[in-house]
Order: C-alpha cells, then sequence, then structure tokens
C-alpha cells in the first residue's frame, strides 16, 4: 500500500477505484466497504484507493467541538494496511480545499489528480464547499466525466449501524468487548516510549509512557481510565499489562494525556522504541488520590486484578 501526503502528476496517476472519508476507527463497517472496494477494482482492472483528510474537516471548522478521535494517524494507516489497498492519498483540509465549489472538486480533484473511473460511496455522501454536492449530483458529474458510482449496504450490529459514532460512545463508556466487537479486533494505541519523570519506577511499578493526542476543549481522549492491557513490540509475543490512560490527577495539575503502562516482569530500558498497547477491559475510571502511598497501594490492586485476569484467562501462564 502506497501513501500519498500530495497528489502526484496527474499522467502518473493510474486509473482508480476510489473511496472517500476519514475512516476513523477503521471499524468492521470500513472494512466491509474497502474489501468491496478492493474485490471491485480488481474485476474493474483499475488500483484501489481511498481518499482521506488531515486533519478531519470538522477539526479544521470547529477544533473544540469537534469529538474525540478513535485512531491516531499512524494506527488508522496500519490498520487499512491491512486492507489490501493499493493507495491511500492523504488531503490536507485547509481554507483553499474547503472553499472548492462540488465541481471544482469533482473536476479538480477527482477526475484530474485521482483519474477515478469508479466511485464508492455511501448515499449520505456529501462533497464540496458547505457540502452541497451530494450522491445525486455525483452521480449526474459521473456521466459527464464517464466515472461509475456506486451506493455501499449499511454494516449493522444489533439493528444498529456500525459507526464511528458508535465506537466512540463505547469507548467513553469503558465497554471495551463492545468497542472490540465493532472494530473487529481490540481497541489499541500505539506511539514511541518517551522518558518520564520516573515515578513510577520509584514506586514500585516502571512504566512506558505514551503521548496521546487529543482534540477539543475538553483535552479527553476518547476513553480513559485504567485498564488491564497486553503490548506487543517489546517480544515476539504481546506481554501482559497494566495501563492508565488520562491526565493522572494525583501527580500532575496541566493536564496533559498519558497513556502509563506497567508491563509485568519486565524492565528493560525501551525509550524511543514503537510498542502497540492493546487495551483489553477498563477496571475502573481514573481517580485522585490524596497522597502517594494510597497511590502506590491502588496501583498495586489493579496490577494483581489484571493478573488474575490473565490466570483466569489462561494467558501467559
Amino acid at each position: 500500500m502506497k501513501v500519498f501526503r500530495r497528489f502526484n502528476s496527474p499522467s502518473s496517476r493510474p486509473p482508480c477505484a476510489l473511496t472517500i472519508g476519514n475512516f476513523d476507527g477503521v471499524h468492521r463497517g470500513h472494512q466491509v466497504l474497502l474489501q468491496q472496494l478492493v474485490q471491485g477494482a480488481r474485476l474493474r482492472n483499475l488500483s484501489s484507493c481511498l481518499l482521506t483528510f488531515e486533519p478531519h474537516p470538522r477539526e479544521f471548522f470547529s477544533p473544540k467541538d469537534a469529538p474525540p478521535r478513535i485512531q491516531n494517524l499512524r494506527d488508522k494507516l496500519v490498520a487499512l494496511n491491512q486492507l489490501g489497498l493499493d493507495a491511500i492519498v492523504i488531503e490536507e483540509f485547509n481554507q483553499a480545499f474547503a472553499q472548492l465549489s462540488p465541481e471544482e472538486f469533482v473536476a479538480q480533484i477527482l477526475v484530474k489528480q485521482l483519474n477515478a473511473k469508479w466511485i464508492f460511496v455511501g448515499d449520505d455522501f456529501c462533497y464540496g464547499a458547505k457540502r452541497t454536492g451530494n450522491f445525486a449530483s455525483l452521480k449526474a458529474a459521473g456521466q459527464v466525466y464517464g466515472f461509475e458510482v456506486t451506493s455501499i449496504s449499511t454494516v449493522l450490529e444489533n439493528t444498529k449501524r456500525i459507526s464511528s459514532s458508535l465506537v466512540r460512545r463505547a469507548l467513553e463508556l469503558g465497554d471495551m468487548n463492545l468497542a472490540s466487537s465493532l472494530l473487529g479486533r481490540p481497541y489499541s494505541i500505539s506511539g514511541h516510549v518517551l522518558y518520564g519523570k520516573q515515578l513510577g519506577r520509584e514506586l514500585g511499578f516502571p512504566t512506558l509512557n505514551l503521548a496521546v493526542s487529543t482534540v477539543g476543549h475538553s483535552n479527553k481522549p476518547v476513553t480513559s481510565g485504567i485498564f488491564i492491557a497486553q503490548v506487543h513490540g517489546l517480544a515476539k509475543d504481546a506481554l501482559p499489562a497494566v495501563a492508565s490512560l488520562g491526565v493522572r490527577p494525583t501527580v500532575e495539575s496541566a493536564g496533559h494525556v498519558l497513556l502509563e503502562t506497567h508491563v509485568f516482569d519486565f524492565n528493560e530500558s525501551v525509550y524511543g522504541k514503537l510498542v502497540c498497547v492493546e487495551l483489553l477491559e477498563r477496571l475502573h475510571e481514573e481517580r485522585k488520590y490524596p497522597d502517594l502511598k494510597t497511590l502506590q497501594a491502588a496501583i498495586q490492586h489493579d496490577a494483581q486484578m489484571a493478573r488474575d485476569y490473565f490466570h483466569k484467562k489462561n494467558m501467559y501462564v
């Protein structure tokens, strides 16, 4: 899968089957859509391509009201890479792009730059300045420019449409089993291990620290709390762990969001290493403790609960 941060010369772009969207979470609904895109592209002898945006349009227009992201860009690209796409184009969503009329978006982006011959989108798809273009106008444009337009079918979970909003709600509630079901995999966050203040080590629980970016005025990640976790990237197999995701109210007043993960029976220096932390089950919400001694006892209790979880599941025995 090739990733393009900018458009290539139009003459070098092969004709493609295209879908368009933000794909936050790359949940099971997205997966079905993209699998159908890849299959349809092969039948039509086209390359498969996804056009997405950075930042999310809602973040551009109203950053304070934008919902928290389910994934950072790295994790989204990793998930998309598993679906057989030939190319992803990441378009910078800026003022100039936002002002493109529907006609300009079709002529300049879909036709000239992407060379789209088959476009696969939902029948509620909107595009162009003020979202004035719609599915019907896109089909009409296809007759003018010679590309096919097909609508996608809805993927349901217990009669509800699988959507990024549904995944986000499950994560906000700490329902990791539902989130995992909707995503088709455990919810995870990846990043490079940062240097910390060594407080966890002083308390007897050294942690791997990952920065977590947030969007909006609330400065909150899509989920937070204390989690049973497992970590990929430190050994051949995943390692069991307990993790804290949030603003660390007991020791931090600035409200910086951090993912701190204590890996059981592991004490190697891995600063700078890229790891992926899967959050399997939330033990409880983030809490503020009166002092470090109480915090230490709480961590010890949470760590034992996580160990018990893995023992009952016959994992890492």
